[in-house]
């Protein structure tokens, strides 16, 4: 972690970078603190020898340090603070992230609302990483992701008592966006098409349900799906994602509908400038992928806006995403992947500013986005009573971070005013030499 001190020497300013690791021993699992926004490090477009830009000042604030020069050519840094709901840095897990974003919807689709939980960011940025698992080369590990740790707190609620004898059936879905067209990942890519009922909810004609009894059943499913998904090589990723893929978690009662989870890797965004001297091929599907994410950013800010329409058609994703957004039992979560390097800024400061975006929406025209859990600590108490159940339930296998969070938050206020301290008598220091 590092930040600038700047000073005055004349009519020259310097400035110069510390590592806060060299001021004050901090313990990295203290940071695997909830999050809205994670920091990915391990990332097949990030040069190792490349300067981190990004801070994890606390559980709620991402600092983006970003290197400016003034009129005289003199370079200098300037700070930009986002605030989300949580904040991850590269140490934590899937399995936090997932604690702390998903998990508590799932208990909404055993009560016959509907679900969404989405991953935005730019290209090699971790999206595919997080929701569908690790990836070994060709080999994924589909049981790290957060489609198979969702799966696994269904088949766990759907055995509890309460919603045993409601004798709810389980099915999945798994479906691609390539090119304005979908596609059925568990069905040959099958072409499916998006069309209203009588009753105006958005419909995936054609798409094909499996019954599932099992994580097991899951896993495997979304080991074909993802093995069928669109990839490419771009910017460094020999598996990049050329599409939006859709898992959805289907719950029926007596053939009904009942409730819904729906998890979305979004393809990355990418600037023009990344794809001018790519074939055609590449830059049509960049220039897909870009119009449904504008469409998507559209849709959000005309809801923030009360406008009275909303463009919902001006793409496939966000007819997809539709109810997901004015459904009055829907609740959606956003996570925004970003990049620590120095040559990701301009993205990082794109997919923040958009999440910063969807989550300024009031709670009456998007019930529970991304500010599922509050960070006022009396909310945060309710929140974590919500989803109590999920967490008795998997005990056993509950991380220790969370039993401790509460004192990780503390030790970290503690760390961040010793190094404050400290750095202001490096500044000290600095200006009298």
């Amino acid at each position: 972690m590092t930040v600038g001190v700047e000073w005055t020497e004349g009519d020259d300013i310097k400035w110069k970078g510390i590592d806060l690791n060299d001021v004050v021993a901090i313990n990295p699992d203290l940071f695997t603190t909830p999050v809205i926004a994670a920091v990915n490090e391990n990332l097949p477009v990030r040069d190792n020898k490349e300067c981190d830009i990004i801070t994890v000042a606390d559980r709620n604030t991402i600092l983006v340090h970003k290197t400016k020069e003034r009129m005289d050519m003199t370079k200098y840094l300037e700070n930009q603070a986002f605030r989300f709901d949580f904040s991850f840095d590269e140490t934590a897990s899937n399995e936090m992230v997932y604690r702390f974003t998903a998990r508590p919807l799932v208990e909404r689709v055993f009560e016959g609302g509907e679900a969404t939980c989405f991953a935005y960011g730019q290209t090699g940025s971790g999206k595919t990483h997080t929701m569908e698992g690790n990836f070994s080369g060709k080999t994924q590990n589909a049981s790290k992701g957060i489609y198979a740790f969702a799966s696994q707190d269904v088949f766990l609620l759907q055995n509890q008592p309460r919603y045993k004898a409601q004798v709810l059936e389980v099915y999945v879905t798994f479906f691609e966006i390539y090119n304005g067209k979908l596609f059925d990942l568990l069905n040959k890519k099958a072409k499916l098409q998006v069309l209203e009922d009588g009753k105006q909810q958005v419909q995936v004609v054609g798409l094909q349900e499996i019954q599932v009894n099992c994580v097991e059943d899951v896993i495997q499913r979304i080991k074909i799906g993802s093995a069928c998904r669109t990839s490419g090589h771009r910017l460094g990723n020999s598996r990049s994602s050329r599409s939006h893929a859709c898992f959805q978690i289907i719950l029926r009662r007596k053939g009904k509908l009942y409730g819904k989870f729906t998890l979305v890797d979004l393809a990355g965004n990418e600037r023009g400038a990344d794809t001018s001297s790519a074939d055609h091929r590449i830059r049509m599907e960049a220039a897909e992928i870009n119009k449904s994410l504008l469409a998507l950013k559209e849709c959000i800010r005309a809801l923030g806006q009360n406008k009275p329409h909303i463009p919902f058609r001006a793409s496939k994703l966000t007819q997809v995403l539709r109810d997901s957004f004015i459904a009055s039992n829907s609740r959606t979560c956003m996570i925004a992947m970003i990049s620590p390097g120095m040559s990701s800024c301009e993205y990082t400061l794109n997919t923040l500013q958009y999440a910063d975006r969807v989550k300024e929406l009031p709670r009456n025209e998007m019930a529970g986005e991304a500010n599922l859990m509050e960070t006022e600590s009396g909310e945060l108490e309710t929140s974590k009573e919500g989803s109590s159940c999920l967490l008795e339930l998997a005990e056993d296998e509950s991380s220790p971070h969370l039993s401790s969070f509460p004192e990780a938050s503390t030790r970290i206020s503690e760390l961040e005013e010793k190094a404050i301290e400290e750095l202001k008598e490096i500044g000290q220091v600095l200006w009298k030499n």
